[in-house]
């Protein structure tokens, strides 16, 4: 059946392939570029500017309009705010998460429906399903890519009105057929860095909006001092890279990563080794749930779980479930469980939902 549908364009090679996708298979297609952000937004970056270039391309290429909307006030209000309070809390939150939930299928689900589309699309790499009766969210055929973890927070209203056109494709195929179809941004780097606003010197961008606070840095086995760290809002449990330590005398050589923080007495505590107890956990708390289907199907139930992106599924149980919380047991203990990051749930190639890890 044709529909007409809104299509999310980034000027990346993904969502104009979605787009062109979409053309083809016959339906009413209208591209729509979202400008979320307007801090230096500038040439010394990877600017909006380019990434608008290239979509109003691609859509020159597949013969479809583009429109352009601002959401910069939206993006602050409903996002970047709550992006700032987490890292000066000392959790380290996934903005991906709050774009998807907040901007692309929220203030743009709104947008296109006001435009008298039937349904939206993205470019993202996932797929959705009516199951009995019920819209489903599964992961991507391709499983190196997959970003259902992303989008764990959807309805059912949101996924009633959202196509997935890459779902069942491998990135290389998406980039061939881009190819093909004479779409010059076929070779475009994926984008990376903070969602929307792109890749930025994390503590330089950070610091324009939070104080820094230096403070101890401690070696948790036996609290002994060993260094000083830049502020607590730069580190996250695992980190390896940039803690600005190693090579005492006294202290045998081998990989140091962050194992926790002390907000009140502004200490980071650090580990020695990869495989550290202190890294290990075997459940977690999570809070702020949100279940797809409205509902988690089954308590005391083996469930997979991710508790970071790109990591391998790990079975679990789900217990202590209220409104608003619960624990996720591991099978095995699960390595640098962050506070701020989400917790998603699976049953086989469905994503359930999930919430906010808080301990």
């Amino acid at each position: 059946m044709s529909n007409k549908v809104v299509v999310g364009m980034s000027g990346g090679v993904d969502s104009s392939v979605a787009a062109l996708l979409l053309k083809r298979a016959g339906h009413e297609v209208v591209g729509l570029f979202m400008k979320n952000w307007e801090d230096d937004d500038n040439e010394d970056y990877c600017s909006s500017r380019q990434d608008l270039v290239d979509a109003v391309a691609a859509a020159d290429v597949i013969g479809i309009g583009l429109e352009v909307v601002n959401f910069s006030a939206e993006y602050k209000e409903r996002v970047f705010s709550e992006f700032l309070s987490e890292y000066q809390a000392g959790r380290t939150p996934n903005p991906d998460v709050l774009c998807n939930s907040e901007i692309k299928f929220r203030a743009f689900l709104d947008h296109a429906l006001a435009l008298g589309a039937d349904k939206i699309a993205t470019g993202h790499y996932a797929q959705v399903r009516e199951f009995l009766g019920r819209w489903q969210l599964l992961k991507a055929e391709d499983g190196t890519k997959d970003q259902s973890y992303f989008l764990y927070r959807l309805n059912q209203q949101q996924l009633s009105r959202t196509m997935f056109p890459l779902g069942d494709l491998y990135k290389r195929e998406v980039r061939a057929i881009a190819e093909q179809a004479g779409l010059a941004n076929h070779a475009k780097k994926d984008s990376t860095g903070i969602c929307f606003i792109g890749e930025r010197p994390f503590r330089e961008f950070l610091a324009r909006y939070l104080p820094r606070n230096p403070g101890e840095l401690r070696r948790l086995d036996d609290d002994r001092v060993i260094g000083e760290h830049q502020g607590l809002m730069y580190y996250t449990i695992g980190q390896r890279e940039g803690l600005g330590i190693g090579g005492m005398k006294d202290v045998p050589e081998a990989p140091w990563y962050v194992a926790g923080k002390d907000m009140a007495k502004n200490v980071l505590y650090v580990v020695q080794g990869h495989d550290h107890p202190a890294l290990l956990r075997p459940q977690l708390t999570a809070q702020r749930l949100t279940w797809i289907a409205g509902e988690l199907p089954h308590t005391h139930w083996v469930y997979a779980a991710r508790n970071r992106y790109r990591q391998p599924d790990a079975a679990c149980e789900i217990d202590h479930l209220d409104g608003d919380g619960c624990e996720v047991v591991f099978a095995q203990p699960q390595w640098a469980v962050t506070p701020g990051q989400s917790v998603v749930v699976y049953e086989s190639r469905v994503c359930l939902g999930g919430g906010i890890i808080v301990g």
